[in-house]
């Protein structure tokens, strides 16, 4: 056998092997060692075969790892993956442990002069990027209309990257979700009472019973929900429908400011978060489009939650959120916005410590256009505002935007919104929206 090639870039390693096959070998198992690195996201294996002479060979595949064979396709693929949460029919996911892995190959058949394996091992590596998608959607699980292979085309085709299917009081669609998607499924639930409703993010099976009379019952749900591992969401707490009308106070992570196209009962969510965040309170603020059935208005990732995450697992993108590492925006093509502290080394979510601004704030931004109107927010309010395209507004494409935060020190978070006038509804409605920067006095 011989390593032809490894090469490594910051977020991949390909390495290639050959293995001579003799006709001696025919009817035998043949392993092809590699080494799995530390932290690896995803493997990814490819395999062609040289036949010297007739027949052609016939060559199968699999793979083991450290204990035990992880997958077997026979003949009938010429690549797998496996990630810590999918992998292609045949192979398991799960962890990818370091250490010595092999390659499986059966020698079904082999030509009197032989043939060469050529195996191509590529590893995907854990690291930070910007992920997006949705975490409020319904299916035929519920009261949706779109069975969960069809939300997750229509999220693949969006090129988005994860989906919560978050079903009324139901948890099957978490035991039914489909796995030959490259969407990450994150477990959903929405908890639904008479009184306001609640996503439970994370967990296949937080509530044993939903049906609450009052607020002590409220209370035991969420603490089971809670004991579960779920992450609890306040959904769309002003609407004028179904608003949340618990108590506030009640156990829950994170708040869905934005829900289904841009209204007044997200514009009443976005003031209360305001007030969340000057009165001291790191709340973090996400989206979901809340969508059941086709509709011209109410569309899948719109709005669209961005999400930096370490690894692209649901544990992953929930642990970003839980960073507040997060930026919503209207649809799934933007605006992305990406706020910075301390040239880069902080970023959205981040607490910046005393000190530590040097540079002041900086606005990355894709998908905005002229007109656009960029509003800095930080405990006041209103900290300055500027449209794109216009003297002053700099060349946001190129440099990003900055706000030089000498003349505000006391401030306790920095956020920033982008409104645009919309042709469809011929008003001005918000376009996307960062979660803070937070400064440590």
């Amino acid at each position: 056998m011989e390593k032809t090639m490894n090469e490594r870039t910051s977020s991949t390693s390909t390495a290639v092997y050959t293995r001579r096959i003799t006709h001696e070998e025919q009817s035998s198992y043949i392993e092809v060692p590699f080494d799995m690195p530390d932290q690896v996201e995803e493997v990814h294996v490819t395999y062609r075969v040289e036949s010297f002479g007739e027949p052609k060979a016939v060559i199968d595949l699999g793979v083991r790892d450290t204990r035990r064979v992880r997958g077997w396709s026979g003949g009938a693929r010429t690549e797998f993956r496996i990630g810590r949460e999918k992998a292609t029919p045949g192979y398991i996911p799960g962890e990818l442990t370091p250490g010595k892995w092999a390659v499986l190959h059966n020698a079904y058949k082999v030509p009197q002069e032989g043939c060469e394996v050529t195996v191509t091992v590529e590893f995907r590596f854990l690291g930070g990027r910007w992920l997006k998608g949705d975490l409020h959607t319904h299916s035929v699980h519920s009261d949706g209309t779109f069975t969960l292979e069809e939300n997750a085309a229509i999220m693949e085709e969006l090129g988005c990257d994860f989906i919560a299917m978050t079903d009324h009081n139901a948890v099957s669609q978490n035991l039914a979700y489909p796995r030959n998607t490259k969407v990450v499924m994150i477990p959903g639930m929405e908890f639904t009472t008479n009184f306001g409703h609640s996503n439970f993010l994370g967990v296949t099976d937080p509530l044993d019973d939903f049906r609450v009379s009052g607020q002590q019952d409220v209370n035991e749900r969420l603490q089971t929900a809670r004991e579960r591992g779920a992450k609890i969401v306040l959904n769309h707490p002003h609407c004028d429908f179904c608003p949340w009308e618990w108590d506030f106070a009640v156990d829950h992570d994170w708040v869905e400011v934005w829900n289904g196209p841009w209204s007044a009962r997200n514009e009443r969510t976005l003031a209360w978060w305001q007030e969340q965040l000057a009165g001291g309170r790191r709340l973090v603020a996400i989206g979901g489009s809340d969508t059941h059935r086709p509709d011209p208005f109410v569309k899948h990732a719109m709005p669209c939650t961005w999400v930096y995450a370490e690894c692209k697992t649901a544990q992953g993108i929930l642990d970003g959120i839980g960073r507040g590492h997060v930026s919503i925006s209207c649809a799934p093509e933007g605006p992305f916005l990406e706020l910075s502290c301390g040239e880069g080394a902080y970023r959205t979510g981040d607490a910046v410590p005393a000190g530590k601004a040097g540079g002041g704030l900086k606005l990355a931004a894709e998908g905005l256009q002229p007109g656009d109107r960029i509003r800095w927010i930080h405990d006041s309010g209103l900290v300055k505002e500027v449209r794109c395209g216009e003297p002053g507004a700099g060349d946001w494409q190129e440099e990003g935007l900055r706000l030089d935060l000498d003349a505000q020190a006391e401030a306790r978070f920095y956020r920033v919104e982008v409104w645009r006038h919309f042709t469809e509804t011929g008003t001005e409605l918000l376009a996307a929206l960062t979660n803070p920067i937070y400064m440590e006095r």
